[in-house]
């Protein structure tokens, strides 16, 4: 009997996600077998290596834990030391890599969202570990961002007039406010200054419709959930996975920054 691969996810808590759901049904539809993919919610990060089977090949990283992952880890890719956030590590000869699949799925799906409008400003509404994949990739396709948060040094959400919302005709929810099973919370950010030009989007996905999207939706907002940049995301995981150690090490640089050889 072949040995079984497995992967998995960390967090906590864990009962928001749809990876495990996403992954199972990707096993089954693709006849992958002798392959698992579960949750470990971990609620201290100091407890991960005595959580995670010893075994275990590759994982995914969600809140709160994108950031604080890396002193546990080997090396990072380029991206992911770029932006100091994970959501993907891999086992390769006994290293544990870190990586970002968030940029690459936030990044084609907000672009086949925005179309063909032209977007000069966005305002990403938090600054954590999601907030920086999405951050990089709006630099990167020459988009100005304007990160919107409680913590000193940023602009506050009591500092959003009319003008500047009608000037960011982009909104990104970076934040956990509104997932479920907290439907009830949103950003608490001017509403009624929105219009019918600007397009929300919000990285949750449980509920498919957060009431940050119901509320841009009632003035007229073309609005958009993450649940396409799940899939992007998890799929460039699993790629990732599964290719092999020496086409990755062009990208894998250790944390103190000297490429691997």
């Amino acid at each position: 009997m072949r040995e079984i691969r497995k992967y998995g996810l960390i967090g906590y808590p864990l009962s928001h996600s749809f990876s495990p759901t996403y992954f199972k049904e990707k096993f089954l539809k693709e006849n992958i077998s002798n392959t698992s993919y579960l949750s470990y919610p971990i609620a201290d990060i100091q407890q991960i290596w005595n959580i995670l089977p010893s075994d275990i090949q590759g994982f995914n990283v969600t809140i709160p834990y994108k950031e604080k992952i890396i002193p546990f880890l080997d090396a990072l890719d380029h991206t992911a030391k770029k932006i100091k956030a994970v959501n993907t590590v891999k086992k390769e000869n006994d290293r544990w890599i870190g990586y970002n699949t968030d940029v690459y799925g936030f990044k084609e799906t907000i672009q086949r969202f925005i179309g063909r409008r032209k977007i000069k400003e966005a305002m990403v509404l938090g600054n954590g570990g999601a907030a920086k994949a999405v951050i990089y990739a709006l630099k990167n396709l020459n988009i100005k961002v304007h990160i919107i948060s409680r913590k000193r040094g940023y602009r506050g959400y009591k500092n959003l007039d009319r003008a500047f919302i009608c000037r960011n005709k982009l909104i990104i929810n970076t934040t956990p406010l509104g997932m479920h099973p907290h439907d009830k919370k949103h950003p608490d950010i001017p509403y009624a200054f929105i219009e019918q030009k600007h397009l929300l989007f919000d990285l949750i996905y449980n509920p498919k419709k957060t009431l940050f999207l119901k509320r841009g939706e009632e003035n007229g907002a073309f609005i958009k959930n993450g649940l396409e940049m799940l899939h992007l995301q998890a799929e460039k995981s699993w790629e990732i996975w599964n290719s092999h150690t020496k086409n990755n090490n062009d990208n894998v640089r250790t944390r103190a920054g000297e490429q691997l050889g």
